[in-house]
């Protein structure tokens, strides 16, 4: 195997050349970010939420020999450049706006990788980002799959997370209209998002989903596209603990994400008076930066609303952001937990609940998108309709108040969670998956 040495902005990096075998199916994949071993690499910070990815890619490579990966994602350098860390091949495409613009400069990148890696097939990983469509207008689509994540085609309908819009005007500041940023503009960007979304999927002969949810939706926008069922490997930290209610924080909630209105703090916000009725020691804890305290310029629409929710209700006291939290963190902020609560307004499959799940945190969820292949209720967690607060405040209470109940909803969605997550499953699947694919083309 030969290898080139090469410098550019001072950053080294490897380029594999000469890589020719049969015994090989050569995969591309193009993600929305970097990785975590890039950003290490490279010095930057991990911003990129696709952990999932990160550990997908690991499992992929590791068990199944006779695939080599190369992995496409855009970065803040003014070159395309070529890393191999761990027998995968990271193509660095320059950003500079160009993930959302279809010009020249983007095409002859992904001419570029395209001849230079000659993949077999090309596994997309999300939809709504021109950078990511742009490689489908240059190629034959025929051994082309997209993953479903999320669709912000839908998601844009449920942007508002309930809240009625003349709240939302009214807390409009300084800083959203100086950034061109309010929850008004957030929502048109998902709307942009999505027809560029619908353009993509509509042009796709393949399809990765998980859920009936994401299932029903891409087939209502191409009824024509063949859809493959794989489920997600998690991130690697997560298989490794198990939650015990010996050893979490009794009537401690955690949210794994509240930035915007979709993912429903707002709705835990307006149910807390009512569990502290009961549980009076409650506290709530919400993954990420404290977005709520801001001052001047630095505070959002959205942020402005929740604080004035949180001090309506006499809550202030009982929210705790915990800063931005690394995967570690993270798991360990789970197991702290008596609950975790998935408040949002929509969702395709959550890897928050997912994580939750492995572990065994008793979970309690809004009854929406893709949630229910997730959880069954009173069987591997407790669903309760998104709008229906006193549901919500009900079926943390009855966590709170039974251990049994705890214990087996802990046991279940951990049982079941391992089986939906399980690596080697998930990895021969995307493999079944991509020969299917490669034989038909």
């Amino acid at each position: 195997m030969t290898y080139i040495y090469r410098y550019s902005t001072n950053i080294p990096v490897i380029e594999k050349i000469n890589k020719q075998n049969s015994n090989f199916m050569k995969v591309l994949w193009i993600s929305n970010g970097l990785y975590p071993d890039v950003c290490k690499k490279l010095g930057i910070e991990v911003t990129f939420s696709g952990g999932w990815q990160f550990s997908a890619a690991s499992n992929l490579t590791s068990r199944i020999k006779n695939v080599e990966l190369a992995i496409a994602a855009p970065y803040q350098g003014r070159n395309l450049e070529t890393l191999v860390l761990n027998g995968v091949t990271y193509f660095l495409i320059p950003n500079n706006r160009s993930k959302y613009l279809n010009n020249n400069t983007l095409e002859s990148n992904w001419i570029e990788i395209h001849n230079r890696f000659q993949p077999d097939l090309i596994h997309i990983h999300g939809t709504e980002y021109k950078f990511l469509s742009t490689y489908i207008n240059l190629f034959n689509n025929e051994n082309i799959v997209v993953s479903i994540q999320g669709l912000v085609s839908v998601y844009a309908h449920y942007y508002y997370g309930g809240i009625d819009e003349n709240k939302l005007r009214k807390n409009i500041t300084l800083r959203d209209i100086i950034r061109r940023d309010s929850i008004f503009r957030q929502k048109k960007g998902f709307q942009n998002r999505g027809e560029i979304e619908k353009i993509m999927i509509q042009s796709i002969s393949h399809i990765i989903g998980r859920t009936a949810w994401d299932k029903a939706h891409s087939w209502s926008i191409n009824p024509q596209a063949n859809y493959h069922f794989c489920n997600e490997t998690l991130r690697s930290e997560f298989y490794q603990h198990t939650w015990e209610i010996s050893g979490c924080e009794k009537h401690s909630i955690f949210l794994s994400q509240a930035y915007y209105p979709i993912k429903g703090l707002q709705q835990i916000i307006k149910a807390l008076p009512i569990i502290l009725r009961h549980f009076p020691d409650t506290k709530i804890y919400v993954a990420g930066r404290d977005f709520v305290t801001n001052r001047g310029w630095r505070l959002n629409g959205f942020g402005k609303y929740i604080r004035s929710l949180m001090k309506e209700n006499g809550v202030t006291d009982k929210i705790i952001f915990t800063g931005i939290l690394h995967e570690k963190e993270m798991c360990k902020r789970y197991l702290a937990s008596h609950v975790f609560v998935c408040p949002s307004s929509i969702e395709n499959s959550p890897n928050s609940v997912g994580e939750a799940q492995l572990l065994g945190v008793p979970c309690v969820a809004a009854y929406v998108g893709g949630i229910p292949d997730m959880i069954s209720d009173n069987e591997t967690g407790l669903l309760y309709r998104f709008e229906e607060i006193e549901m919500l405040a009900m079926s943390v209470c009855k966590i709170f108040d039974d251990e049994i109940l705890a214990q087996k909803l802990s046991k279940q969605s951990s049982l079941i969670a391992n089986i939906r997550h399980d690596k080697i499953i998930n990895s021969n699947n995307l493999y079944s998956i991509y020969k299917s694919i490669c034989k038909n083309t």
